[in-house]
């Protein structure tokens, strides 16, 4: 009998009460679904359109129109549908937001075509090109964007409308594809699908839905390239220039999946199949699955990621490069990619019960991530550099991806609605439970109902983590469970303080991450005291983007310079990493932020006046004082320069 891997806590079961957090989860209900309504009905001034539910009434005859958007527009509808789930899971049932969420599906269902099959574009545009270019089309990956939306939608609610609708979708998939002579034994250009049908297999207990998804892993990459089989077929038809030449590494598809050692092409493919590598590691007991899912996370973590979590170095087709090309002010790492990673990294932890991979969860979670929304709810970045000169980020140029200021939306507007579903769902990443105890993971503020050792306990957590790295939680039941706590010890907490009903915890022991407090009675107090003090860090030396360069992180968050806290020309200074950095919490500053103050000295234009471009001059210094700011808040206020790398004083 397998194991039992870590389960999230039910988001109708927990509520978040946090200072930190609040500020950006109760803007999901209030702000975000509904602003990306009306994106999605194309009634934001100056956004760009986004046609999607105007798709759906063409392909179901209730309008006339040609399809508009991407191939894959329909998955706009399917996460913010996801994101009305988890909210309503999480929140409470909203009579009103269910009812418009209930009218949403039942025009998906009207647009299903009559054998189940369910894609505007190829409906309306395509109907006799189905299935003919899975390297480019996104059927596949869109089928999973609605399978999530509606399993998600059927958990939080109970009602199994939408449910039917992608279940019925997923059959005309499992019927056309598949390892069996006479079917299709392609696989998905983009992975989501292969998730997706895990998610369904758990919700529906259907094996033909973990048996299909565990087929579209299994033949990726195995003998001749199935995209270069497809496209010389007779219909098949190029839809994006840029994949001319296609490389087999851009949709991880150059390998059988267990025979990768490095993460490679387009970064949120990747860690969308990394992610159903996981779930199919531990639904099928598949110990070589999960040998490659530690390997390729482990060339992700150690070799291919930002200090923020962001993955995806290169603007060019949005993908991984080789080891330790971690540019900052030209890089990708797509707010999409470094979701698909908090994930992969989620399922990983729930695998192994390692802290480690919550680490990176967390690092992920807190800096790109939030990164992507601005505070308001309105405006999304699709790319989060680490270095930002607004006036080179210009148009057909190699810069062009990198934008200075949030942008309303997006023609590929992937991003702004999974952000949206993320952090409606953040209630799944704070606990991982099993028969007997309960890991706790990220330190935000909650009440939780929950059962150890078969015992139902009230937790509440009241946490100050990131000012003070100070966490209260308190257990409460009616008898003593005998079960366990694990809390998770974070990997840059140097020095913490555990303390149990009062009492501290001498000597205490942490194993993969986590200190196991064992034998819990009815009611316990527990308080982790946590070092949060701002601190320098330093990237491997084969990452030439930083060498002579140092970051600034306080716990988990990674900090930045802005123009508008400092001067022009940022990479004019230089830090004293040999000095204090002084710390000081500004309540009125970014709805309440930990400030960080750092000495040291920037160049001057002093003998620069002439406007000479070069000339044999004597490089003139001044002593300065920098101010940092979380990267997650940058780009709040004024519109200007953003560092987080800074030439250090040797």
């Amino acid at each position: 009998m397998k194991k039992r891997k870590l389960e999230s806590v039910m988001l109708k079961n927990i509520r978040i009460k946090d200072d930190f957090w609040d500020r950006y989860i109760k803007l999901v209900k209030g702000v975000i679904i509904p602003y990306q309504w009306r994106t999605l009905n194309d009634e934001v001034p100056d956004a760009e359109p986004s046609h999607c539910i105007k798709n759906f009434r063409i392909a179901a005859g209730e309008e006339t129109g040609e399809f508009e958007g991407a191939v894959f527009q329909d998955t706009d509808v399917a996460k913010w549908l996801e994101a009305v789930a988890f909210t309503l899971a999480s929140t409470g049932r909203d009579e009103e937001l269910e009812k418009l969420a209930d009218e949403t599906i039942d025009l998906i269902g009207r647009a299903q075509c009559e054998d189940g099959y369910l894609n505007t574009y190829f409906t309306i545009k395509e109907p006799n090109r189905r299935w003919t270019n899975l390297k480019e089309g996104h059927e596949l990956y869109t089928a999973g964007h609605l399978i999530e939306a509606a399993t998600a939608y059927y958990e939080a609610t109970g009602k199994r409308k939408f449910l039917d609708i992608v279940s019925r979708f997923a059959d005309v998939i499992c019927d056309k594809f598949g390892p069996e002579e006479g079917k299709c034994h392609g696989y998905p250009g983009h992975s989501e699908i292969e998730l997706a049908l895990v998610k369904l297999f758990r919700a529906t207990g259907e094996k033909r839905y973990l048996d299909a998804a565990k087929y579209f892993v299994d033949a990726r990459g195995v003998g001749e390239n199935y995209f270069a089989q497809e496209e010389r077929g007779e219909k098949y038809k190029q839809i994006f220039p840029e994949f001319t030449a296609y490389q087999p590494e851009y949709s991880q598809s150059h390998l059988p999946v267990r025979e990768q050692k490095t993460a490679e092409g387009h970064a949120v493919r990747a860690v969308y199949l990394y992610s159903a590598m996981a779930d199919l590691a531990y639904e099928c007991e598949d110990e070589t699955l999960r040998e490659a899912c530690e390997t390729l996370w482990d060339n992700i973590v150690k070799k291919r990621m930002y200090i923020t979590g962001g993955i995806g170095s290169s603007g060019l087709l949005e993908r991984f490069t080789t080891d330790y090309d971690l540019p900052n002010d030209r890089n990708y790492s797509e707010s999409c990619a470094s979701i698909g990673l908090a994930m992969f990294g989620k399922r990983m932890a729930e695998i192994t019960r390692d802290a480690a991979y919550v680490d990176i969860v967390e690092k992920a979670l807190y800096n790109t991530v939030l990164a992507g929304i601005a505070m308001d709810g309105k405006s999304f970045f699709y790319v989060n550099p680490l270095e930002v000169w607004p006036e080179n980020c210009m148009e057909r140029t190699s810069m062009e991806h990198v934008k200075p200021v949030r942008q309303k939306w997006f023609s590929v507007a992937c991003c702004p609605p999974n952000i949206a579903r993320t952090l409606a769902s953040m209630g799944q990443y704070i606990y991982g439970i099993d028969e007997d105890a309960l890991y706790v993971n990220l330190y935000i503020s909650n009440d939780t109902n929950v059962e150890i050792a078969k015992v139902p306990y009230k937790i509440k957590v009241d946490s100050n983590y990131l000012v003070d790295g100070k966490v209260h939680l308190y257990a409460q039941a009616e008898k003593a469970s005998g079960g366990k706590i694990a809390l998770r010890i974070p990997g840059y907490a140097k020095q913490f303080t555990v303390y149990r009903n009062g009492e501290i915890l001498e000597n205490p022991v942490v194993e993969k991450g986590y200190l196991i407090l064992e034998n819990l009675g009815a009611n316990e107090e527990i308080t982790i005291q946590c070092d949060m003090k701002a601190r320098f860090v330093h990237a491997n030396p084969n990452v030439r983007a930083d060498e002579g360069k140092t970051a600034i992180m306080r716990g988990p968050l990674v900090y930045c310079l802005e123009e508008t806290d400092n001067e022009k020309n940022l990479s004019s200074y230089y830090v004293d990493t040999k000095a204090e950095l002084i710390e000081q919490y500004e309540a009125e500053l970014l709805g309440g932020v930990v400030t960080v103050k750092a000495k040291g000295k920037r160049i001057l234009q002093k003998g620069w006046e002439d406007d000479r471009l070069y000339g044999e001059r004597k490089i003139e210094m001044e002593d300065v004082e920098l101010k940092a700011v979380p990267y997650c808040n940058w780009g709040n206020r004024e519109k200007g320069e953003m560092l987080v790398w800074i030439k250090e004083i040797f």
